[in-house]
């Protein structure tokens, strides 16, 4: 009976030892198969990626152009707004409000 269970034990140790091999081959496709795709991915998003990159940068060009526009515009009528701001806080001309629910004659 001893050599009938040591080759039951030998016969399980020889699956125990497949199932190592198979799960450790697994384990390697797995790898190589995330590696394969992730380099797919960065193809893919290397091409187009590229069509985001050239919208941004002409966004940003847009952009420039008119904040240097803004800023062309208060160097040529700053001097101006600002006279027109302080001369409406300073030449205050005080008027009656009209009473609740009466229309003003203006």
């Amino acid at each position: 009976m001893s050599a009938q269970n040591s080759a039951g034990i030998q016969t399980l140790l020889d699956h125990e030892n497949r199932v190592k091999d198979a799960r450790t081959e697994a384990q390697r496709e797995v790898e190589e198969y995330k590696k394969r795709k992730d380099a797919e991915f960065k193809k893919f998003e290397g091409q187009h990626s590229s069509g985001n990159k050239k919208a941004e940068d002409e966004a940003d060009a847009t952009a420039r152009e008119k904040i240097a526009e803004i800023h062309e515009a208060g160097k040529k009528h700053g001097d101006k707004v600002v006279e027109d701001l302080l001369n409406g806080v300073m030449d205050v001309k005080p008027e009656v409000p009209g009473a609740p629910g009466v229309e003003s004659k203006a």
